[in-house]
């Protein structure tokens, strides 16, 4: 063997072994609980339970899935053969649970959420109206947050990155909230949004003269955005911090050259800030989406879920069933279905936002 070999072959060795430990705990705290997941989304498994562990193959994805539409039909006088309609002059719809109950192929199936279209009432049936109430809820979490906290985030970037005096105290506040714990957060948070004594609604009142004092987490309407403000206040300056590395990172002799071209403060931040910041913006915004369609912490502190199904993640989903019903193989099925749409999500987004600089 000769001695470029040698060499290659021991610098071969020294590099499995320091990366050693960060595969050993790759394997036993992603992959490993990855196949054990994958293996009981196909079982009946629970926590605590005497009887057997089944293969059930994919019922459990049947019942995340699945969905039945149903078009009610108005009805009809007999005697006069007219539509029947109430003091408003809306037509009368027989019950949905009177046309559901007893009829075998609607067994398992709960009632999602009704709707008026072209004149019929259509009633949309779900095994599982929770997960699908959690995807919606998830995305609108995800579609919300990705671009409102990166906009955030690099407003606070470029104003830390301005040469004042205290910048860096300034850079020290903003990314505070990072730093600590999401349930001290939460919990702050919480009385925060108290409707009565919370400081947001007194400040709002205030302004509104009284007018104007939302029910954040005890409405439907407004815990979700609740949620969200928290979240791109608590996680902003995370990526204000990328984006200040990114914004140090530009040639200075670019911004010179725009100013010589008559450039003002827009137009070099529009042609020279944002196509310097591509490669740092596409790392923001697939890392935020991941992160996002992580949300548990704030729900399960603030709101489990509620009210109505209003706040319930996907994650909390798998969290409530698998552990507080312990249905370990239903939970499991949600997580491998919720990995399996995150990691494509990843890979389009990554696909669409592709960086055009070669790596040398």
């Amino acid at each position: 063997m000769s001695t470029s070999q040698r060499s290659n072959s021991h610098e071969t060795t020294y590099a499995w072994l320091m990366s050693a430990p960060a595969l050993i705990s790759l394997f036993l705290f992603v992959a490993l609980p990855l196949l054990g997941g994958l293996y009981w989304s196909f079982t009946n498994k629970r926590l605590i339970s005497p009887l057997p562990t089944e293969y059930i193959g994919f019922q459990n994805y049947r019942n995340l899935l699945g969905l039945q539409v149903i078009r009610l039909e108005a009805e009809i006088d007999e005697a006069t053969g007219l539509v029947q309609t109430d003091l408003e002059g809306n037509p009368l719809y027989p019950r949905t649970r009177t046309v559901v109950r007893g009829n075998p192929a609607y067994d398992g199936f709960r009632v999602w959420f009704t709707q008026d279209i072209f004149g019929g009432r259509y009633v949309i049936l779900a095994r599982d109206p929770t997960f699908l109430r959690a995807l919606i809820n998830t995305f609108t979490f995800v579609l919300v947050i990705v671009p409102g906290q990166g906009g955030l985030a690099l407003l606070m970037a470029l104003l830390v990155n301005q040469r004042l005096r205290g910048r860096y105290v300034f850079r020290t506040i903003y990314f505070s909230p990072v730093v600590t714990s999401m349930a001290v957060l939460a919990i702050v948070w919480t009385f925060l949004y108290n409707p009565d004594q919370g400081l947001i609604n007194r400040f709002l009142s205030a302004l509104s003269f009284g007018n104007f004092q939302p029910h954040w987490l005890v409405s439907a309407d407004s815990a979700l955005l609740a949620i969200i403000i928290l979240s791109a206040w608590q996680a902003a300056g995370f990526q204000m911090v990328i984006f200040l590395a990114g914004l140090q990172g530009i040639p200075q002799a670019l911004y010179e050259a725009a100013q010589i071209d008559g450039g003002n403060t827009w137009q070099q931040f529009r042609h020279v800030t944002i196509p310097q910041l591509r490669n740092t913006t596409i790392f923001v915004i697939i890392s935020t989406t991941i992160l996002a369609f992580r949300l548990f912490t704030q729900v399960d502190v603030m709101t489990k879920g509620g009210p109505q199904d209003a706040t319930v993640t996907v994650v909390y989903h798998a969290v409530d069933t698998g552990f507080r019903q312990q249905k370990i193989g239903y939970g499991s099925a949600v997580t491998v279905l919720f990995f399996i749409i995150v990691v494509t999500i990843a890979l389009i987004q990554r696909a669409l936002l592709k960086s055009d600089v070669e790596v040398e």
